[in-house]
């Protein structure tokens, strides 16, 4: 950026300069080499000075330390090029009617020392954009690896506890219906498998996070046999859509683990593609104030679910847990998310 800055300022000023001497000495030829010194000189005396202000520490703002530097390094180099001029002025046919020795050094003096002092302020502000821009990239990609870090936290929460129950299942079955342990086992690998490939990748399609839970749905249908009774319906146009993974499995947990089973549990699960907005509905036989016992953490699952929407879906989702209007025994959970998610990469 620096030397693009450097070509385009300069290249402007020589054309500007080539008309002013031109109009001046009334002399192209004179012009053009003059123009071309001078430029000349202005690059290299300019790289020397933006190498003394990052060689000084000078940082990205103008103090009273800068400025000094700025008002030295201008003057000085001012007075080289002044100097040069002056001494090919005669040999060179640079020469003015009416201008004596003294006019032939401080004009140029004088000018040359204004444009570098001009380009110092161009340099210090070009400095401070680059050192906001690095400093806003540094930001993001710190929110962004904080993000990531905290959702894969976020969902490695969930697998413990599903694979512990999921392994005593297995356990129980194998003694009397090996062939029922042998195909909950592959159900749990399908599973596991999702949840392994997606280590990395916290955003998922539909149609993959469907496949992870409905692996997840048969083992816990394997688990609770006649008690659990499924209903998935997946509009085929929300399969290619990108959800956050792991998402509808913890709202699923949740309706298996508190619904009321005694008399069967019914599970239905519907997903459908609004427009722009993705809506998911759960709804299992029980109510929010059921008397049965609860464990000492029971929203964990839902805590998770929340966290993990905040920060996939900032202001961009809704998500309600109600007890179904006129229909008795029943539990409503509704999450509607609008655009992509926040993936965290």
């Amino acid at each position: 950026m620096f030397w693009r800055a450097q070509i385009a300022g300069w290249g402007l000023f020589a054309v500007v300069d080539v008309v002013n001497l031109r109009l001046l000495y009334h002399d192209f030829s004179i012009a053009v080499g003059r123009a071309t010194l001078i430029v000349i000189c202005l690059v290299l005396i300019s790289t020397a000075m933006g190498k003394i202000y990052a060689s000084r520490h000078l940082g990205s703002t103008l103090t009273p330390r800068s400025i000094a530097w700025i008002t030295l390094l201008s003057v000085g180099g001012g007075a080289l090029i002044a100097s040069l001029v002056f001494v090919l002025r005669e040999a060179a046919g640079w020469s003015l009617p009416g201008r004596d020795a003294v006019d032939d050094f401080v004009f140029p003096l004088t000018h040359y020392s204004i444009m570098l002092a001009g380009w110092s302020i161009c340099y210090f502000w070009i400095y401070t954009e680059l050192a906001e821009q690095a400093e806003h990239r540094h930001v993001i990609s710190a929110e962004a690896r904080a993000l990531r870090a905290e959702l894969e936290e976020l969902r490695l929460q969930l697998d413990p506890h599903f694979l512990f129950n999921a392994l005593n299942g297995v356990a129980e079955e194998i003694p009397e219906h090996p062939d029922a342990a042998l195909a909950m086992l592959r159900d749990l690998t399908a599973y596991l498998r999702y949840s392994l490939d997606g280590i990395n990748q916290t955003v998922a399609t539909v149609e993959a996070e469907v496949g992870g839970l409905t692996a997840y749905l048969r083992v816990q249908q394997a688990r609770f046999g006649e008690r659990l009774h499924i209903t998935l319906d997946m509009d085929p146009a929300a399969g290619p859509r990108r959800i956050a993974s792991f998402l509808l499995q913890p709202l699923v947990k949740n309706a298996i683990k508190h619904g009321q089973r005694e008399n069967g549990l019914d599970l239905g699960i519907a997903i459908h593609l609004v427009g722009d907005e993705l809506h998911v509905e759960i709804t299992n036989t029980g109510m929010l104030d059921s008397p049965k016992p609860r464990r000492r953490h029971p929203a964990i699952g839902l805590d998770n679910v929340r966290r993990r929407l905040a920060l996939h879906y900032p202001e961009r989702h809704h998500f309600t847990l109600r007890d179904a209007d006129g229909i008795n025994g029943r539990v409503i959970a509704t999450l509607t998310l609008e655009g992509e998610p926040c993936s965290g990469s």
